[in-house]
């Protein structure tokens, strides 16, 4: 925000019980209100710990705001922040705001202690304590913030009411003693209505008027009238012109009173104008003579004149003559001014090395001659002699655009872009374009007699086949070498051909679940097949193989189970692990010499009608959750409670069984 009509959107800043009632209501009405004693105890604490951190959150949030919107005096516009400063005391704005977010931190603090508390908290009321404690000393902390709050709304009313200067456009600053005519200036230059009156210190502040001139945007600055007194004597309405003086780049506009109606001398005019000079440094400088319609400069007394000889020796003072009641003069005055203001800008940029560091981004390319021949511009005489369009002429030439203009209701115009074109043969202009390839055009390329040599060159083609010229290349008789070399590119061709085919497989299996071969079994019937076929006496492994199947039916009736096995259980059924030899696992996937496993179903029980017993408890168990229509012991049911509501407050005439 570089101008005062930036600083003009600041929000309004509510006093510290209203910001208070609209914090406390926003957490009331944003965060949950139902508990109760029965919820578990890590649930109230969530609940209350949510209300202490959403207050602190609304607060922080609307007091960041205002710090945030307020602008920071060290970042603006020297003017600005000087203006600032005049009418707000830059110790006393920066307190202020410094005391606000000193508030921020100390709300931030007392929610994070007492969500700590809270996390510890035993019971409900407990919980609720510490939340009330906790937003009792928020709402305190921020009872004290009355006073900076009711000054910050303050100012941002007084800065709502101030002009929208710009600091950096072109500006025409007008000063001088009180009451000797400068609102009039403005008035009549501009489209401002600034108060005029016939007493001192009408204007208390800065006014602000627009006008245009050489088609571009000036402003014209009316500051209150400045007395000649030393700087630390001066009021804040003096200081206002006196800082719009200091930093303001601007042509400077310094009204005289000759008449002396103003209540002021010539001499102490002067001297003011010497007193605040030193203001004026690198701005043009306007002495205008005001209220001539009384006296002129002509008329002054040789006393007077000295006076004024002492302001107008300087050579970069302009003198100027107006009077404001009749007009006279006064657009002079304005355009003065503002001529010697462009100039002042333009000599600004000129000045330094600001120019060659321009120049030298520039590079104009001049050819060099290559003989000494003069070559002077030349216009062809035909476009010399071709006749300017008319379009009132009947014999003037046809433009696309009365072709279009012609042409029937409904009809779509196109353009011919070939009519126009300058070819041996006008039939030509509307010839199949010719076909590129490789970026040459095909139609270079095309021979008139291609047709008859194409031909020739096919007789030529069947004489020799006649002959037999390609028949000798496929009865070539090939060395021992040559064999050989075919004969390694076969084999090698063949076994790329595996490879690739193994691969493919891999790849259509590899989405597949593929059993490790550790894993893979096979019964007993093919492990023998197999031994035979690859001529290995299987007859010793078939016997242990049997010798241990009658040990495990042996063991399965002793246990209680069904002595019958199932089918595919038998001798020839019976599973082999793959890597077994005289320590190999059997079916059952025990080694030998330990304890086989049994039924895991029946682990603990004596036998089969224990654990159908066992189940039958298990389920009749189970049965009542599941009739309440409830998933488990710990889902509890908590009775709904009426709302304070309906249960306080006077009774009334009528029923009451609805409780």
């Amino acid at each position: 925000m570089s101008t005062v009509a930036g600083l003009q959107a600041i929000a309004p800043v509510p006093n510290a019980a209203d910001f208070i009632d609209a914090v406390l209501n926003a957490t009331m009405r944003k965060t949950p209100t139902q508990i109760h004693k029965n919820f578990k105890i890590s649930r109230i604490r969530r609940f209350y710990m949510r209300k202490v951190k959403f207050t602190q959150d609304t607060f922080d949030e609307k007091l960041g705001r205002i710090i945030s919107e307020f602008p920071v005096l060290d970042n603006l516009h020297p003017f600005l922040s000087s203006l600032l400063n005049v009418l707000y005391d830059k110790n006393h704005y920066k307190l202020a705001l410094g005391q606000l977010n000193t508030c921020r931190h100390l709300i931030s603090q007392v929610a994070k202690d007492y969500c700590r508390l809270l996390k510890f908290g035993d019971s409900l009321y407990r919980c609720k304590q510490l939340k009330r404690a906790a937003l009792g000393r928020m709402a305190t902390i921020m009872k004290r913030q009355k006073d900076p709050l009711a000054y910050l709304e303050q100012v941002r009313q007084h800065i709502s009411r101030l002009p929208a200067i710009d600091p950096n456009t072109r500006t025409l600053l007008i000063c001088g003693y009180p009451n000797v005519g400068k609102s009039s200036f403005v008035n009549k230059i501009t489209r401002a209505d600034v108060d005029v009156q016939p007493y001192a210190f009408t204007t208390k502040s800065l006014f602000v008027g627009h006008m245009d001139y050489k088609y571009l945007r000036w402003q014209v600055i009316d500051t209150p009238g400045v007395l000649d007194h030393p700087l630390e004597e001066m009021n804040t309405i003096e200081m206002q012109s006196i800082t719009a003086l200091a930093h303001l780049r601007s042509a400077v506009m310094y009204f005289m009173d000759l008449s002396e109606q103003c209540g002021y001398s010539v001499e102490a005019q002067c001297k003011l104008f010497h007193s605040i000079k030193p203001l004026f440094q690198n701005k043009p400088v306007i002495l205008v003579i005001n209220k001539i319609d009384i006296v002129r400069l002509s008329d002054l007394s040789e006393e007077n004149r000295a006076y004024i000889d002492s302001i107008t020796s300087d050579s970069t003072v302009t003198v100027v003559e107006a009077s404001t009641y009749s007009e006279e003069g006064v657009m002079n005055v304005r355009n003065t001014a503002c001529d010697a203001l462009l100039a002042h800008r333009v000599e600004q940029k000129m000045r330094g090395n600001r120019i060659e560091a321009i120049a030298n981004k520039v590079y104009v390319a001049m050819p060099a001659k290559r003989d000494e021949v003069d070559r002077a511009p030349f216009i062809p005489d035909a476009v010399k002699a071709r006749e300017k369009y008319n379009k009132e002429d009947p014999e003037r030439r046809t433009l696309e655009r009365d072709v279009e203009q012609g042409m029937m209701h409904g009809e779509v115009f196109s353009a011919d872009s070939r009519k126009n074109y300058i070819l041996a043969d006008d039939s030509w202009k509307y010839d199949k374009m010719p076909e590129f390839f490789n970026g040459k055009n095909v139609a270079d390329f095309i021979d008139p007699d291609i047709e008859a040599k194409l031909e020739a060159l096919e007789r030529e083609e069947e004489a020799l086949e006649a002959q037999g010229f390609y028949a000798s290349d496929e009865e070539e008789i090939l060395d021992s070498d040559e064999e050989a070399f075919l004969d390694a590119a076969a084999q090698i061709k063949s076994k790329v051909a595996v490879i690739k085919q193994s691969s493919q497989a891999k790849n259509r299996l590899q989405n597949r679940p593929v059993i490790p071969r550790k894993k893979r079994h096979i019964t007993l019937q093919e492990m023998m097949a197999g031994m035979r076929k690859n001529g290995v006496d299987p007859s010793v492994i078939e016997k242990r193989a049997k010798r241990l199947m009658a040990q495990k039916k042996a063991e399965w009736e002793a246990a209680g189970g069904d002595a019958q096995m199932e089918d595919g259980e038998g001798d020839d059924g019976m599973d082999v692990d793959m890597d077994g030899g005289d320590g190999a696992s059997t079916a059952t996937g025990t080694t030998a010499g330990k304890v086989q496993r049994g039924n895991r179903q029946l682990a603990g029980l004596k036998n089969r009608e224990q654990d159908l017993k066992a189940t039958e408890l298990r389920k009749f168990a189970q049965r009542e959750p599941n009739r309440l229509a409830k998933a488990s012991e710990s889902d509890r049911h908590i009775p709904i409670t009426r709302p304070r509501w309906m249960l306080a407050g006077k009774r009334k005439n009528g029923k009451t069984d609805y409780r």
